[in-house]
C-alpha cells in the first residue's frame, strides 16, 4: 500500500471514528431530551392529581371515589392508578379501563410507605411501552401512579436512529473520498520533492529548487531541500575550482622538476657545480610540491565533516604554536602577550590556523624582525612589520592559491591564509587583515565566545 493510500485510509478512518462516536452521543442527547419532556409533563400532572382529596377508601372491586377522567396512556393525562402501603390497587371510578389495565405497583408501594420524591420507571403494559411516575398523595399511606405512553417518543427515536445510521454511512463514504483528495493535496510537495531528487539522481543537476513559500512543515522541508542543494552546488563548485587551481599550481613545479631531472639523466657530463645546482633545485621543487600537496589535503579535509568541538585553552595552543614558529624561523623575534582564554573548537584545526598565521608573519618579516602575538577575548592577533599588503591585493589575501606579485619569489602555495579563513568560518568566527599604523600587516582571528 502506498503512503498516499495509507494517509487516505487513516484520514477516512479518523473521520469515520469521529462520526461513529458522535452518532451515539447525538442519539443519547435526543433521547434524553425527549424523555425529559415526558418526565416534566408527568411530574406536573402527578402533582396536580396528588392534591385531589380522596373520599373514603378503596372499594371491594378495586375502585376509588375520585374524579380523574382520563383515557389510558393518553398523551394529555395518562392512565391513573392508586396504590396503598399494603399493595392494594385501585383506579378512579371514572376510569373506563379499570380492571383491564394495571400498572406495576412495586415502585408505588415503596413511595406509599416511605414517602419522598417522585419515582420514575419504565414498563410495558397492554403491549404498550409506558413511562410511569409514582408520587405520594395528600392521604398518608397512598401513592398515585400515572403512566404515559412512550410510543411517540420511541417512534421519534427510531427515525433518529435510521437518520443517524444514514449519516454514518454517508459520512464514511464522504470521508473516504475527501481522504483521497486530502492525501493528494497534502502529499503534493512530497511528490515534487521526490521528482526533484529523481531528477538530480538521473541528471546530476544541482540547480533544482522547490517552492518553499509558506510556514508549514512541508514548506520547511522544501526549504531544507533547497539549502541542501545549494550547499551541494557550492561544494561541487568549490571542488571543481580546487581541482582547477591545484592543476594550475602543480603544472609549473612539475614542469620544472621534469626538466631538471631530464637534464640530470643525460649521458653527457655536467660540471660539478651545475649538477649540484640542479640537484638543489630538484630538492627545493620537491619540498614545494610536498608543501602544496599537504596544504591541499588539509584544505580538502577541512571541507569534510569536522570532529566534535571541545573546550580548548586558546592561550596554551598559541603558546605551543609560537614555540614551533621560533624553531622554524630562528632569526625572527616573537613578542607574546597571552591572556587565559577558553573557546570551543577542534584543537587540530585551530592549531593549523594559528600556525599558518605565524608562518605567514615570519615569511614577511626581515631576518631580525619582530612579530607581535596576542590572545585576548577569544581573539588571536598576529602582527608583522613587513612591507604590508597593497590595496589591490587586500580583497584577495584569503583566496585560494592567490599570491601577490611581490610574493611570487617567496616560498608558499597560496593556501595558508585560505585555510585560516576556512577554519575560522567552520568555527563560527572570521579572520581579517589590517594595515596598522607603523607598517606591516595585522591579522585578527576572531572566534565566538563559548
Amino acid at each position: 500500500m502506498t503512503f498516499r493510500a495509507r494517509l487516505a485510509v487513516a484520514s477516512a478512518a479518523a473521520v469515520a471514528l469521529a462520526i461513529l462516536l458522535a452518532a451515539p452521543l447525538v442519539y443519547l442527547i435526543v433521547r434524553g431530551e425527549l424523555r425529559r419532556q415526558v418526565d416534566d409533563s408527568l411530574r406536573e400532572r402527578a402533582v396536580a392529581i396528588a392534591r385531589i382529596p380522596l373520599r373514603g377508601g378503596f372499594d371491594v372491586d378495586g375502585r376509588i371515589h375520585v374524579i380523574v377522567p382520563r383515557g389510558p396512556f393518553a398523551a394529555s393525562g395518562g392512565f391513573v392508578q392508586y396504590v396503598d402501603s399494603d399493595g392494594n390497587v385501585a383506579t378512579p371510578i371514572e376510569e373506563r379501563y379499570a380492571g383491564r389495565v394495571e400498572l406495576p405497583a412495586e415502585p408505588a408501594i415503596g413511595v406509599a410507605r416511605r414517602g419522598g420524591g417522585a419515582v420514575f420507571t419504565d414498563a410495558t403494559v397492554a403491549d404498550t411501552h409506558v413511562r410511569v411516575i409514582s408520587v405520594q398523595t395528600r392521604t398518608r399511606g397512598i401513592a398515585v401512579q400515572i403512566a404515559r405512553s412512550l410510543a411517540e417518543v420511541d417512534a421519534t427515536l427510531h427515525r433518529v436512529r435510521n437518520l443517524l445510521l444514514a449519516v454514518v454511512l454517508c459520512g464514511i463514504g464522504l470521508a473516504s473520498g475527501l481522504g483521497l483528495l486530502v492525501a493528494r493535496a497534502a502529499l503534493a510537495p512530497v511528490r515534487r520533492l521526490t521528482e526533484a531528487t529523481e531528477h538530480v539522481t538521473e541528471t546530476g543537476d544541482l540547480t533544482a529548487r522547490l517552492d518553499d513559500r509558506g510556514r508549514d512543515e512541508l514548506s520547511r522541508l522544501g526549504g531544507s531541500f533547497n539549502r541542501m542543494m545549494g550547499a551541494l552546488e557550492g561544494s561541487r563548485r568549490a571542488q571543481r575550482q580546487l581541482v582547477a587551481d591545484a592543476s594550475h599550481e602543480l603544472r609549473t613545479p612539475l614542469t620544472s622538476l621534469r626538466t631538471n631531472i631530464e637534464v640530470l639523466a643525460l649521458d653527457r657530463e655536467l660540471p660539478a657545480g651545475e649538477r649540484q645546482r640542479l640537484l638543489s633545485d630538484v630538492v627545493e621543487q620537491l619540498d614545494e610540491m610536498t608543501t602544496l600537496v599537504a596544504e591541499l589535503v588539509e584544505l580538502a579535509r577541512g571541507e569534510q565533516q569536522a570532529p566534535e568541538p571541545e573546550e580548548v585553552r586558546l592561550d596554551v595552543l598559541v603558546a605551543d604554536a609560537v614555540e614551533r614558529a621560533r624553531r622554524n624561523a630562528p632569526g625572527v623575534r616573537f613578542d607574546v602577550e597571552l591572556e587565559e582564554t577558553t573557546v570551543r573548537g577542534v584543537p587540530a584545526q585551530l592549531d593549523r590556523a594559528v600556525s599558518n598565521l605565524l608562518d605567514n608573519a615570519a615569511k614577511w618579516s626581515s631576518r631580525d624582525g619582530t612579530v607581535d602575538v596576542a590572545v585576548a577575548d577569544s581573539e588571536v592577533v598576529v602582527r608583522d612589520r613587513g612591507p604590508g599588503i597593497p590595496d589591490a591585493d587586500m580583497p584577495h589575501v584569503f583566496d585560494r592559491f592567490y599570491r601577490a606579485p611581490s610574493a611570487r619569489g617567496l616560498p608558499g602555495s597560496g593556501l595558508g591564509l585560505a585555510i585560516v579563513k576556512q577554519v575560522a568560518e567552520r568555527h563560527g568566527g572570521n579572520v581579517t587583515a589590517e594595515r596598522p599604523d607603523g607598517g606591516g600587516t595585522r591579522m585578527r582571528l576572531a572566534l565566538p565566545h563559548p
